[in-house]
């Protein structure tokens, strides 16, 4: 009886990151979550005392999911710790979509300010900043932020910018910026030296 509670429980809440991921928070309404899980009023009542509730969940389960990612992009060489996050993270967005549809709500299940995609973008910030022992960390790190947002953003109305391949391209331009033991790169801010003549 509680494996099928929570079969049931677990169905509510696919429901609503399938509609969220695939429109947005508005259309996982009661009768919309209802119909797309297959259950009655009653027993998403049983489990969640309101459809805010559940889109709570949501939120709970995607934030779990990217507290993850970020541990696993941050656990290797630093300099690559902002790539590898980008690189998962899209991947994310594009195969799971209670990623998907956690991003663009708040922890009360609203849509409303801060959503967990700031969350996530504030932590990535903060990891990066306390990692970097240069005068140039915030730069790379709003760079980094910068970077992510435009393709969580931009993947929502193209998911091409979520495969591993659009992200690839970009950090093969980016990569020199984070490679802090390559003499032969200019910090930030500061022109190239003048080719000789």
């Amino acid at each position: 009886m509680q494996a099928r509670s929570e079969q049931t429980r677990q169905a509510l809440v696919r429901a609503t990151a399938e509609l969220i991921a695939d429109g947005r928070p508005s259309d996982a309404g009661l009768v919309n979550i209802c119909r797309r899980a297959g259950v009655s009023r009653g027993a998403l009542y049983h489990h969640f005392s309101s459809t805010a509730a559940l889109a709570a969940a949501v939120y709970e389960q995607a934030r779990h999911r990217l507290e993850t990612l970020t541990e696993e992009a941050f656990a290797g060489p630093l300099q690559n710790a902002p790539e590898r996050f980008t690189l998962a993270l899209g991947e994310a967005m594009r195969t799971e979509k209670v990623v998907r549809a956690g991003m663009q709500l708040a922890a009360d299940g609203s849509a409303d300010p801060p959503r967990l995609r700031d969350e996530v973008l504030a932590v990535v910030r903060e990891r990066m900043v306390a990692t970097q022992a240069e005068d140039r960390a915030e730069d790379l790190a709003d760079l980094t932020v910068v970077l992510v947002a435009g393709i969580e953003t931009l993947g929502r109305t193209d998911p091409a910018w979520w495969t591993g391949k659009a992200s690839h391209r970009l950090w093969e331009l980016l990569r020199p910026l984070f490679d802090r033991n390559d003499p032969g790169q200019c910090p930030v801010g500061t022109a190239p030296p003048a080719p000789k003549t």
